[in-house]
């Protein structure tokens, strides 16, 4: 292998609902998850001492930490073969600790593009059960498209895909806790929750409006402000530029809309776009 590439593309959660902390200390979590063309690009090449990340965002890690480097060393374990001169180069379009799963999706590119370069013969399956070890999402991320995920987000069950569309993605400036989210669901009582059965029933149907209105995420509920208000207006903004619905994708900060025309997406995308530079139009896969 001289030098291979593979694309990782992010991840939206059309649906999030934690159900309750497990006895291991995790949260149980169901959640419709879908796969959108906001992407980055993974290169890994041969060559150098142990293994390195390089990005174009220099303040991500560079060693083990690094989810795309902890793929890469998991996988080689499995299979018995020495990850040492190993360098991933990491062309990020995805936001950072944005919700849209960019650094699993990162990873799971890894575990993708090696599985084939080193003619590992994996299944998905068997790359999703090794993902396990580097993050929750990475085993969504193997697979990408519509799913339905359960557990810590490994239980994974396909789903028909959602109706293409266009997707407007809008990153506030504000960081959030994930610990944090997880510490405030733990002290509420949840009174709203994602109608999970209705949203797989539209989609079966092919119903895009349909499940464009049952999107819903329960770590809304509990944003702490400024966050909360800016995710607000956000979702304000993109439902009166005509979204069909609007979300927030995991623990945040980042909202999309889902849109059926361009010229409706690109005015939402505009009007954001004044307001918070990291804002994307793209669509579903």
């Amino acid at each position: 292998m001289a030098e291979m590439r593979e694309t990782a593309w992010a991840k939206l959660n059309l649906t999030l609902d934690v159900l309750g902390k497990r006895p291991d200390g995790y949260h149980e979590l169901c959640m419709v998850m879908q796969s959108v063309a906001l992407s980055d690009t993974v290169t890994i090449r041969q060559g150098g001492a142990g293994i390195s990340v390089r990005s174009n965002l220099e303040f991500l890690p560079t060693g083990p930490t690094n989810l795309a480097a902890s793929a890469a060393i998991r996988l080689c374990e499995a299979a018995g073969r020495d990850w040492n001169g190993l360098e991933i180069v990491l062309d990020k379009k995805i936001p950072v600790c944005a919700g849209l799963a960019g650094g699993s999706s990162d990873a799971a590119a890894v575990l993708r593009g090696l599985n084939r370069e080193l003619g590992l013969n994996y299944s998905l399956q068997e790359l999703a059960r090794i993902g396990e070890q580097v993050g929750s999402d990475v085993p969504y991320c193997v697979y990408g498209s519509t799913m339905l995920a359960r557990g810590r987000g490994e239980v994974l069950t396909p789903l028909p895909p959602l109706p293409w569309c266009y997707v407007v993605l809008c990153k506030p400036r504000y960081s959030i806790s994930t610990p944090e989210l997880f510490r405030r669901i733990d002290g509420v009582r949840l009174t709203c929750r994602p109608d999970t059965a209705g949203m797989e029933e539209a989609l079966q149907a092919g119903d895009l409006a349909g499940a464009a209105r049952r999107m819903y995420n329960v770590f809304e509920d509990v944003l702490p402000r400024p966050v909360g208000t800016a995710v607000a207006e956000i979702k304000r903004t993109l439902i009166e530029a005509g979204a069909l619905g609007a979300c927030m994708s995991g623990t945040g900060p980042t909202v999309f809309g889902l849109f059926e025309t361009l010229d409706r997406a690109w005015d939402a995308c505009t009007t954001l776009r004044k307001v918070h530079k990291e804002t994307f139009l793209t669509v579903t896969l």
